[in-house]
């Protein structure tokens, strides 16, 4: 059996013509051309796993107050449908969440939760149809099975520190907060929760 051409072989050369210069190299002789020895792939970024607890389908049992900021202490409950997936190879998820409680014009929200895996904190954007303008994103990581996220934002004009409180009780159960503070996190109005009952429809 003949040898393989080498880069310099006359009969190598000939061939630069009809197939172009890259194509008579393999990816280790450019990382040895380039270096001078070769190269190991740099380590890629890894994903978490936070959040593959919420992947799937859910009933979302959701309490809502009527009125934030002003005292309130009465309360609205619906039901919703969820489905979340994974996106970006596990760097991410979206959901979306909805519902008919509210008249003849469903109301459909959205989550995009992104990972930073250098800050190794999560990122996480809300945006419905009433609105369709996404919102400031919270920010936070988990902890012992809580997640724990803060972000600034306003209601009707107001600044206000809001918290989202991620609780992981079981495969088929969780647990989501939305609480918001006009004094910078030393009081706290809890004014939105969801309970998650993994729907196997």
């Amino acid at each position: 059996m003949n040898a393989a051409p080498t880069i310099g072989d006359p009969a190598r050369a000939a061939m630069l013509g009809a197939l172009g210069v890259a194509a008579l190299y393999t990816l280790p002789d450019l990382r040895t051309a380039c270096t001078g020895r070769p190269r190991s792939p740099a380590m890629p970024p890894q994903p978490s796993h936070d959040f593959d607890f919420l992947h799937g389908r859910w009933i979302v049992h959701n309490r809502r107050l009527r009125e934030r900021l002003v005292g309130c202490t009465e309360w609205e409950a619906f039901d919703a449908v969820q489905v979340c997936r994974p996106i970006l190879g596990g760097f991410g998820n979206e959901d979306e969440l909805v519902t008919d409680a509210f008249g003849e014009h469903r109301f459909i929200g959205m989550t995009i939760r992104l990972f930073d895996p250098q800050a190794r904190e999560w990122s996480i954007y809300w945006v419905d149809n009433r609105s369709v303008q996404l919102q400031p994103p919270v920010r936070g990581r988990f902890d012992g099975g809580v997640g724990t996220f803060h972000g600034r934002d306003a209601h009707l004009g107001t600044p206000v520190l809001a918290r989202f409180i991620w609780t992981v009780l079981s495969a088929d159960r969780a647990r989501w907060e939305q609480a918001f503070s006009t004094d910078g996190g030393r009081s706290w109005e809890t004014n939105w929760t969801m309970d998650f009952e993994r729907s196997g429809t």
